[in-house]
């Protein structure tokens, strides 16, 4: 049986829990992760994307840098999964919610050269980054300190991975 987009966004359910955040705000959180969860998935898919791909001189260099960014990023996935989950809420991590959902460009699949996976590796994580920044304000927002302060745990990792990356490039300009 297929799910819709139109199901997808249907509010999910919420658990009960003894945590102190309001019902309307623990569910506004919810959706907000949730949408964060569906880029965090697809940015860690690209990484692998980028790392099985990659060719060139710098092959080595470049495949190992692009493994170490997917494994961070796992780490964020779980992290916003699991905050999803202490607040109550479903995290909706799957293949197919994350391609409905995710905010980030595709990924160029006919790329092969280790500067054109450079190119679209920043692509993603700087627009990941922007997310994250945009999380903590919301998250500011809904008066919770702890997803404000995950997401700026998110936005610092992904920032280094971004510089690490964008070091490939930034030398022959």
């Amino acid at each position: 049986m297929k799910t819709s987009i139109t199901k997808l966004a249907e509010a999910p359910k919420m658990y009960e829990t003894e945590n102190d955040i309001s019902l309307k705000r623990r569910s506004e959180l919810n959706a907000l992760m949730n949408q964060r969860l569906a880029s965090a998935v697809d940015l860690q898919t690209q990484m692998k994307q980028a790392h099985w791909n990659v060719k060139g001189p710098n092959f080595i260099g470049l495949h190992e840098l692009f493994d170490k960014v997917d494994e961070a990023v796992e780490s964020y996935v779980d992290m916003i999964a699991e905050r999803i989950v202490q607040l109550g809420g479903i995290a909706e991590g799957t293949a197919r919610v994350a391609a409905a959902r995710s905010q980030l460009e595709e990924y160029p699949l006919a790329i092969a050269d280790g500067m054109a996976h450079v190119e679209a590796v920043a692509r993603a994580l700087s627009t990941f980054g922007n997310e994250a920044r945009n999380t903590i304000n919301e998250a500011d927002e809904l008066d919770d300190a702890d997803t404000a302060d995950l997401f700026t745990e998110i936005s610092r990792g992904i920032d280094k991975w971004l510089w690490f990356v964008e070091a490939h490039s930034q030398a022959t300009k």
